[in-house]
């Protein structure tokens, strides 16, 4: 009499089932995102373009140095970027160089100095800014940046482009 069928359908299914969860595991590893560099060094915000971030505001550049410096220590931060009041100011007149009266009008010291934390994926922006908010009570205010959320609003041939996982542009 032959093989039964069963005898032989046992080791078949075991194997099957192994290549199917080794095809799995290599489907994931495949899949998975790459980990994004964590640096919490605060540098200045000139240059950087952050999309999905924490912002907390200043009324000196001591408490936001300050700050910025017990961020470093933040496991849910990302990046820190900081910009002074004489910074903002600079970037404050760039951005309204077309209205020349704006700028008359503004005085150097009106600018807040800030905090921009870019959080790490994955992080509830309004959460995590009610957290800093409590934290840093020095803050004037702490406010959740998400250009997603924004960008949602308009129609689609209005929108600008989709914040990518890293959280800056």
């Amino acid at each position: 009499m032959g093989i039964r069928w069963w005898r032989w359908l046992a080791p078949v299914l075991v194997v099957a089932l192994g290549a199917g969860v080794g095809l799995a595991f290599v489907a994931a590893a495949i899949v998975r995102p790459k980990p994004l560099p964590v640096d919490r060094t605060p540098v200045p915000l000139a240059g950087h373009r952050p999309c999905a971030a924490v912002r907390l505001w200043f009324d000196g550049d001591p408490e936001m140095r300050d700050a910025a410096g017990k961020l470093r220590d933040d496991p849910t931060a990302r990046r820190v970027y900081t910009e002074t009041k004489a910074e903002a100011y600079v970037r404050f007149k760039d951005l309204f160089k077309d209205d020349p009266e704006l700028v008359r009008l503004t005085p150097p010291d009106a600018l807040p100095a800030s905090v921009t934390v870019v959080p790490v994926p994955g992080t509830d922006l309004k959460a995590y800014a009610a957290e800093l908010g409590k934290r840093f009570p020095d803050a004037k205010k702490a406010e959740d940046l998400d250009t997603n959320s924004v960008r949602d609003k308009f129609p689609p041939d209005k929108r600008g482009p989709v914040c990518p996982r890293a959280g800056e542009f």
